[in-house]
């Protein structure tokens, strides 16, 4: 019965085996239509201008979005190792969008790519995909068609120490010099560092041209080291953008338009200023924080970023045209820390397959993570290997057992070796030594009273023989429990250990990933969600290997108890009857005399 119960209940186990990965299969996504079938992957990336994200209102045009990628929303090995193979396709999955690529580390997993939306609305999430996993991919990205044509320069400040500061735009408006340094932590990627001396200088060019009364948009991120005094972020003539013992502020001759409560030391900050030929407002991390009734009067000559700033600066843009403010709420949510506006997915689709959840928390997995899951995939192969032999040795064991009473009760009274009782073939007096416990028991026991009546003939038996025959069956009856514990402390290893070996990956796996979301300096759940979910795999490896291993243990644990409180009765009632059977024996030979 037991035996049959346990087949039954490994066919149970199957199926639901089988079930769920049926059910892992069906949270995937169905892939839609493909851009091009000679990339393998694509991921979706929404820019959510909601309340969720930006919370923007109204129109914003054309913009240039920052998607960050980095080992929990990325799987760079997927990828060529220069993101030559990046492409990005609109939400109908037919119109390339123009991009370039400011960084891209596959050893550090760390990229950051500019993409340019051609249209971008608020209170919307739009969808766009991005493409990966062509190994013959020729470099796909387009700096200069990446920027509106009101873009005049833009400046990553991406380059070598040394270099002089490049426009990224098609109009080739790059510096004469070089900033004082670099900084290596930037807002995006690498910045300009500035030490209040000099400055980077762009000459004049008619790209840069400021007509009176045109409109006008500089936005650049700074962090200051210092506050005190009057800082020059951005000047040209008798136009200056800086910090006023830390207040944004802009001047345009007399005109003056400034915030009322200074940035922070130490801090990115995102300052923007628009000039829309009545107005000049100044913006404060995407909102509007002073204005001054003005139009831009001509303004020529060279351009100075930097000039007595002391602090960091990143990403520097100046514009033909008066950005809404829209955009520069867009502006400082999707390209800050926070991030909220740009959310990469967190699974990649395949080409011809379906994006699987399951497969991708997998690929994410650290490899201390993956060494911890296989550990404990062994402990749980050798536990239910242990169960398995286990439960075939106790079944036939029992079914010996029962075999065995059959044939002891054929007996009655005369307890004679089970190979010499009539009927009872070579075949099943073998099956029954071998496999019953208390038929070795029962041997030993008849074997100790043959030695004795050797030797004393048809005497009853002294209570010391009787001492002496019980202590070897208990002997064997040791030796029989030593067989049924035997390999059982696996068990117990699995139960007490593997949660603590899987609590153990867990942290490791957490720990590395705010390790890299730190270096990332992405803090949005994309970044943490997937490393997160893969290192609790190791939890999920611990207890998939001790809750079978509790559950077999107990189970065997109580037929184990059971079989071996039977030979301990039958060890009891043997010996009693053995020990009649000599004296019944003296009492015949005494009435014969």
């Amino acid at each position: 019965m037991s035996y049959t119960l346990f087949r039954r209940s490994r066919r149970v186990l199957k199926s639901l085996a089988v079930l769920a990965c049926l059910v892992a299969t069906g949270i995937a996504t169905p892939a839609s239509a493909w851009w091009n079938k000679d990339w393998t992957y694509r991921k979706a990336v929404t820019v959510d201008t909601t309340t969720t994200g930006a919370n923007v209102s109204g129109p914003i045009g054309r913009s240039l979005v920052l998607v960050r990628l980095h080992n929990g929303n990325f799987t760079f090995t997927d990828s060529l190792e220069n993101g030559a193979d990046l492409r990005f396709v609109d939400a109908d999955d037919k119109t390339p969008l123009a991009y370039h690529i400011e960084s891209f580390d596959p050893k550090a997993g760390v990229a950051t790519v500019w993409v340019s939306v051609p249209v971008l609305n608020g209170g919307e999430k739009k969808q766009i995909w991005i493409y990966f996993g062509n190994q013959n991919s020729p470099v796909g990205e387009d700096a200069k068609g990446s920027f509106d044509p009101d873009y005049t320069a833009v400046y990553h400040f991406n380059e070598k120490p040394g270099e002089p500061s490049k426009d990224s735009t098609a109009n080739g408006a790059n510096a004469t010099n070089a900033p004082a340094g670099i900084e290596d932590s930037a807002i995006v990627g690498h910045g300009a560092h500035f030490v209040g001396q000099g400055g980077v200088t762009v000459d004049a060019t008619p790209a840069l041209a400021m007509t009176a009364g045109a409109p006008f948009t500089f936005t650049a991120w700074i962090k200051p080291e210092q506050l005190s005094g009057d800082q020059q972020v951005f000047s040209r003539g008798s136009m200056v953008i800086g910090i006023a013992n830390g207040m944004p502020f802009v001047a345009i001759g007399s005109a003056r338009a400034a915030a009322t409560a200074p940035v922070k030391q130490g801090d990115w900050t995102h300052v923007g200023v628009v000039a829309d030929g009545q107005t000049i407002k100044i913006y404060v991390n995407g909102v509007e924080a002073g204005a001054a009734s003005a139009a831009l009067p001509a303004v020529d000559g060279p351009i100075v970023l930097g000039g007595n700033f002391i602090g960091a600066i990143d990403e520097a843009r100046l514009s033909k045209t008066a950005r809404p403010a829209t955009m520069m709420m867009a502006m400082a949510n999707s390209e800050g820390p926070s991030n909220k506006m740009v959310v990469v997915a967190d699974s990649a689709e395949k080409a011809g397959g379906s994006a699987n959840v399951i497969g991708f928390i997998v690929s994410k997995l650290e490899p201390v993570d993956a060494v911890i899951i296989a550990l404990c995939m062994v402990l749980l192969s050798l536990a239910i290997w242990l169960m398995v032999a286990k439960v075939r040795y106790l079944n036939a064991a029992e079914k010996g057992n029962r075999q065995f009473f059959k044939r002891f009760a054929e007996m009655h009274e005369n307890l004679v070796p089970v190979a010499d009782l009539a009927g009872v073939t070579p075949a099943e007096a073998s099956f029954i030594a071998k496999a019953s416990p208390i038929a070795r028991l029962y041997n030993i026991g008849i074997d100790e009273l043959d030695v004795r009546r050797k030797t004393l003939g048809a005497r009853p038996l002294s209570g010391e023989a009787v001492e002496a025959m019980r202590a070897a069956v208990d002997a064997q009856f040791v030796e029989e429990n030593q067989k049924l514990d035997k390999m059982m402390v696996i068990l117990t290893i699995a139960i007490s250990g593997g949660p603590f070996i899987g609590l153990l990956g867990t942290v490791i796996g957490v720990m590395t990933v705010f390790g890299g979301v730190a270096m990332a300096g992405d803090v949005n759940v994309n970044a943490i969600a997937p490393g997160i979910a893969a290192a609790l795999l190791a939890t999920i490896a611990g207890l998939a290997c001790a809750i079978p291993a509790l559950f077999g243990y107990n189970y065997l644990n109580g037929r184990i108890s059971a079989l071996a409180d039977q030979m301990r009765v039958f060890i009891d009632r043997l010996i009693t009857r053995l020990a009649e059977m000599q004296a019944d024996a003296a009492e015949l030979r005494q009435a014969a005399e």
